[in-house]
């Protein structure tokens, strides 16, 4: 008796570039990615995010505050911190009294995912609007530069990388002024007499 095999359907096209992106992250840098399309890095491993509306990122990049590669995707930017920063997150902000404001400050660690913006380089082809871009691209070994905690007995600097209090708390600001300037954008304030 003769088997009537069903059509094997082939799996759904991937856009032309989503292969070489996922390839590049992990061929390069080393970064796990998973899904896609669009193609997503894995947060946890070799690095957490720092994510925040990107007006407050934006100004928070015009500070003199170091930090390591840093992402855009519409109306989010994503600073990359170091793993095991997402835990630290809350605790850091309630030790900088800025526990209980609502910042929109958030952080991704451990089972947490980003899109993978287009690797550095020439374009393949015109992104789509909203699509995630890197402003500040990683480089192969940046993992151990990326923003941290200093260890026991170790103090932040120019050898160990950039200090993550310093960028929680400059993040914290910009988050605070932008809500801020959001609310009363467009609104007349009160003349102050004193």
């Amino acid at each position: 008796m003769a088997s009537t095999a069903l059509p094997t359907v082939p799996p759904p096209r991937v856009a032309p570039g989503e292969d070489a992106y996922a390839a590049w992250y992990g061929r390069v840098l080393g970064w796990t990615v998973t899904g896609g399309p669009p193609a997503q890095l894995v947060t946890g491993i070799g690095f957490d995010v720092l994510e925040l509306p990107s007006d407050a990122g934006t100004a928070l990049l015009r500070r003199p505050v170091a930090t390591g590669p840093v992402a855009v995707m519409g109306r989010r930017m994503r600073f990359l911190v170091a793993p095991g920063s997402a835990e630290e997150l809350d605790g850091l902000l309630d030790w900088l009294e800025w526990g209980g404001v609502a910042l929109d400050l958030t952080a991704l660690g451990a089972g947490g995912r980003i899109t993978a913006p287009a690797p550095p380089g020439p374009p393949p082809g015109e992104s789509p609007r909203g699509a995630a871009v890197w402003l500040r691209p990683p480089e192969q070994g940046c993992e151990a530069l990326l923003p941290a905690l200093p260890g026991p007995g170790r103090a932040a600097g120019p050898a160990r990388g950039p200090d993550l209090v310093r960028l929680v708390a400059a993040a914290a600001t910009e988050c605070h002024r932008a809500r801020l300037g959001r609310r009363t954008n467009g609104v007349r304030q009160p003349l102050a007499f004193s």
